[in-house]
């Protein structure tokens, strides 16, 4: 009996163990959510024992390793247009809004928010505009002491950007050829592009810390990156004239514009969008599932619902705006669709 009683506690305890480990679900892509998706993934875990691995390694590998079905779910916050989906059979919707920063460690200018007009910060990473103290950056800033560039000096701005396909690059490089079409001519845009000038880090964490290190440094991240690494971000006009700073507010105002078509697999730009507040560097970052393998995405839908519908404190706490309601209801629509919510 003693051994009956025994071996009935050890199956119970083995089936407790296997309730509690749950399901694992695994994905890469971008690194511009990687703040958002892990505070959701440790409260997801915490919630009901199923755990969510995200790799941040960048849109370009994100869509790369969805597509050889190497991971149940890709990010990216390039999103694939509706023909691409159909050629490779996926799936795509959004899960959050943030925006990308210009960020900068100027020398003397530690703890000063300099004004960037757009052009300008084109003319920056296009290699034109070499010095801090270039006439155009110092007319934006009536009242600053902009630190003078030593004789025999050509140029101190150290431009830093991405070394890996990016969609943070992306945004950036849809809004710089929005607003200076020698942008677009010379360069283009899209997730790798061939810089002029300057030195790439991997991810916004790559970029984040050579900011940090480098004196006279300008680079761009997404915005939870520069608040986490204490860097000093600027100040851009959009399209309505306005120097704004980088909030939630000015990132929730940019999507509040934002025209979202289900049937084009929500492809869609926040760049340099109308509104006197707007941020005009903002963009989504999309979900990608193989359209084949419905008992995995069920477990990457149930994941986004639950962060969809307990995520949002988490979410705006890092400075991302959630999705509106609305949206949130047409995804799941979109979902029922393909039978798997």
């Amino acid at each position: 009996m003693k051994f009956k009683t025994l071996m009935l506690t050890l199956l119970f305890a083995v089936s407790s163990i296997s309730v509690t480990a749950g399901e694992t679900l695994n994905g890469a892509g971008a690194s511009f959510p990687y703040p958002v998706y892990t505070a959701w993934a440790h409260m997801y875990h915490q919630a009901t024992s199923n755990k969510v691995n995200y790799q941040s390694i960048g849109s370009g590998g994100g869509i790369r390793q969805i597509k050889a079905r190497t991971v149940e779910f890709g990010g990216t916050d390039a999103p694939l247009k509706a023909e691409d989906l159909n050629k490779d059979g996926l799936l795509q919707f959004p899960a959050v809004i943030g925006g990308v920063v210009p960020v900068v460690n100027i020398e003397g200018l530690e703890n000063v928010k300099i004004k960037l007009p757009r052009k300008t910060l084109a003319k920056i990473f296009l290699g034109e505009i070499k010095t801090w103290d270039h006439p155009e950056i110092v007319a934006a800033n009536p009242g600053i002491e902009i630190p003078k560039t030593p004789k025999k000096v050509e140029e101190n701005i150290a431009v830093i950007h991405r070394s890996d396909g990016s969609g943070t690059t992306a945004i950036f490089t849809t809004f710089l050829a929005t607003v200076y079409p020698e942008w677009e001519t010379k360069v283009g845009k899209g997730k790798s592009v061939k810089w002029p000038a300057g030195i790439g880090g991997k991810g916004n964490e790559g970029v984040a810390s050579y900011v940090k290190m480098i004196k006279n440094s300008i680079g761009y991240v997404e915005f939870a990156y520069a608040k986490q690494n204490k860097l000093n971000y600027v100040l851009l006009d959009n399209q309505e004239g306005n120097f704004v700073e980088p909030s939630f507010e000015a990132f929730k105002e940019a999507a509040a514009y934002a025209k979202w078509e289900q049937d084009k697999g929500y492809y869609l730009w926040l760049v340099d969008a109308p509104g006197a507040g707007s941020w005009p560097i903002a963009g989504a970052t999309f979900i990608m599932m193989a359209k084949e393998k419905p008992e995995s995405n069920k477990k990457v839908v149930k994941f986004f619902d639950w962060a969809f519908n307990n995520g949002d404190a988490a979410a705006q706490k890092l400075i991302y705006v959630p999705l509106p309601s609305v949206l949130k209801d047409n995804i799941r629509d979109y979902w029922k669709k393909h039978n798997l919510y």
